[in-house]
């Protein structure tokens, strides 16, 4: 490993294209030193630039820059732009089809839009930000504009699933960039991170028995509350360092070159753990390797993103119960808020254009004294903070909801899932509908999911296990189950609305109509998940039986379900026409024509591609 800073590569991270207006545009890198550095778009003038430098460590600083004209920048086309330093930047490993510097389009009217979730490093699958990179070099190579945009719609890293070699790598990136640390944690861990490997759950907060609750079941097992309850937490995330790290490793392509090969010594770990150790490893070197074209994608398309649950912690948020727990345990609430803060600046800020997250900076700059993050008292306003939903003005317009951190509680039951978004959320989310012809609305969970694997997970909510299945789907809470399916039933709601959604790790189709209506408005829940993870396959084709049995099309069943005046139809792929669930990874590519849909593809890692019928359910 290249341990001296000063051999360091200027560029770290991007450019990312990341909110792009007619009026203002959002470009983030980041560097390893504060050398001047700003951006021009070529054959373009009257604008100016706002640029935040925000030190992370002694050689890491996340730049953003902020692109304003009262004028407009040119809009459908593409734009030619490059990075100006008085160090060299190369940028042709960024650039389509022989051009000399990378391009991105502001849409005004939407065509092509690319989206997914779920990118888990050290999973077998294929990536499918490559497909979705080749698939722009093939658009361009041809003259044409390709995807005009890519969302993001959860779990863009995994905080809480987080293989040995890649929390080894973590630490080799804070010693490299000299990361500052976080002491805000009072944890007792093993004294060097070979010992902390597969066994960190261990060390993780919990609440013992004596303390809980004596109307509690576990109380009388004698049983602690486990506060992260991941069923992958062996090497999960604590400190803010560890979680800026990871950030770098899953956006950047060029730290990977500075790193070792790993440990040479795995004395320490079992049998069962070496041979896993080797199998990550092997994952995590050819997630590295397919970065380049990850980061060609994103220096060429406009992106934005939402979290879920693993840009945090699994199930965060997920009952009152589990907040309840975690916020008044001191080291819990602050691993929570290590997560919504890195989301915040390597996610967040990208998708507003600072306006208002930027609002945040001042006090966040003020928490590093003497290079050590004292970050306590910034939690209270990242947790008080409530604008993490946005809006992107195209057509159709894209409505970007955040259906974590503004939760239905259940005031009876906190043991009972909560609503994905509570009464004043919901009704922000209804005025954003009403009105609109056409609408593009990212939900992370499917609002249309798939009605067997629902069941089951009302089965093991009833027995008191909402956790262990994660139950997350909108139909898991009354009241929000009900005002949302109201909000849909309404007359004056989109002709024609786009559900994106991920989350399940796997892809699917559905069209939904309102019944008993006089308007004919659609719905389309398009599900792509995950980028690079996904469902057992055999569970799934399992599944999909019980499914196909229990709620046929006449099945008696569907009117149980808390959205029985939504008729629901099942759309099968075009070249098997019993299939409707795909478990293989990819993202998918929604191509619309006077702002309808009128093709869904998931374009998958292996170079495969799978298409829906939208004529046939």
């Amino acid at each position: 490993m290249l341990s001296a800073a000063l051999s360091l590569p200027f560029l770290l991270l991007g450019p990312q294209i990341r909110r792009a207006e007619p009026h203002a545009i959002c470009i983030s890198v980041a560097t390893t030193t504060p050398a001047d550095l700003t951006i021009e778009l070529i054959g373009l003038d009257n604008y100016h630039i706002d640029q935040t430098c925000i030190e992370l460590g002694k050689s890491l600083f996340l730049r953003f820059f902020s692109l304003r004209s009262e004028s407009g920048f040119p809009t459908n086309q593409l734009i030619s732009y490059q990075l100006q330093s008085a160090e060299d930047i190369d940028h042709s490993e960024f650039c389509y089809d022989g051009a000399s510097t990378p391009r991105f389009i502001i849409p005004t009217d939407l065509t092509q839009v690319l989206h997914g979730s779920c990118r888990n490093p050290h999973h077998d699958s294929q990536d499918g930000l490559v497909a979705a990179d080749h698939y722009q070099a093939r658009s361009r190579d041809a003259g044409e504009f390709g995807a005009e945009l890519l969302i993001l719609s959860g779990d863009q890293v995994y905080c809480d699933d987080v293989a040995a070699p890649m929390l080894y790598n973590i630490h080799q990136v804070i010693s490299l960039l000299g990361i500052y640390p976080d002491k805000g944690i009072d944890l007792t861990l093993p004294n060097t991170l070979e010992q902390q490997l597969y066994k960190r759950a261990r060390y993780l907060p919990i609440t013992p028995w004596r303390e809980r609750d004596k109307t509690e079941f576990g109380y009388w097992l004698r049983k602690d509350w486990v506060h992260f309850t991941s069923l992958k937490a062996a090497n999960h995330l604590i400190y803010f360092e560890e979680f800026i790290a990871l950030y770098v490793l899953t956006f950047s392509s060029r730290i990977w070159s500075y790193l070792g090969d790993g440990l040479a010594d795995l004395s320490l770990f079992t049998a069962k753990e070496q041979q896993l150790y080797q199998h990550e490893q092997q994952t995590i070197q050819a997630f590295s390797q397919a970065l380049p074209a990850c980061s060609r994608l994103y220096a060429n398309i406009s992106t934005l993103m939402m979290f879920d649950d693993h840009d945090v912690t699994d199930d965060w948020n997920l009952t009152a119960a589990w907040e309840r727990a975690v916020y008044q345990n001191k080291n819990s609430r602050r691993i929570v808020a290590n997560g919504i803060i890195s989301y915040w600046l390597f996610q967040g800020i990208g998708n507003d254009n600072g306006e208002k997250t930027a609002a945040l900076l001042p006090e966040f700059k003020r928490c590093l004294v003497k290079n050590t993050w004292q970050l306590t008292k910034f939690d209270n306003t990242i947790f008080k903070f409530d604008q993490w939903s946005y809006h992107l003005n195209c057509q159709p317009s894209v409505v970007v909801i955040d259906s974590r951190t503004q939760r239905w509680r259940n005031e009876q039951n906190f043991h009972e899932p909560s609503g994905l978004l509570d009464w004043q959320q919901l009704t922000q989310l209804e005025e954003a509908l009403v009105g609109k012809d056409e609408v593009i609305l990212v939900s992370p969970a499917p609002v249309f999911g798939v009605k067997s694997i629902e069941a089951i997970q009302a089965v093991f909510n009833f027995c008191g296990q909402p956790l262990l299945v994660d139950v997350e789907n909108w139909m898991a809470h009354e009241g929000a189950a009900r005002k949302l399916m109201q909000i849909f039933r309404r007359g004056d709601t989109p002709c024609e609305t786009l559900i994106l959604s991920g989350d399940v790790h796997y892809s699917f189709c559905f069209s939904v109509q309102a019944r008993f209506s006089q308007r004919h408005n659609r719905i389309w829940q398009l599900t792509a998940s995950g980028i690079k993870n996904e469902f057992p396959t055999k569970l799934l084709r399992c599944l999909n039986k019980i499914d196909s049995v229990l709620y046929g099309r006449f099945s008696p069943l569907n009117f149980f379900t808390k959205r029985w005046q939504m008729k629901v139809a099942k759309h099968t792929l075009v070249h098997n026409q019993n299939q409707h669930l795909i478990s293989k990874s990819g993202i998918s590519l929604i191509v619309l024509a006077d702002h309808k849909l009128v093709s869904y593809q998931i374009l998958h890692g292996n170079g495969q591609l799978s298409e829906f019928d939208l004529n046939k359910a």
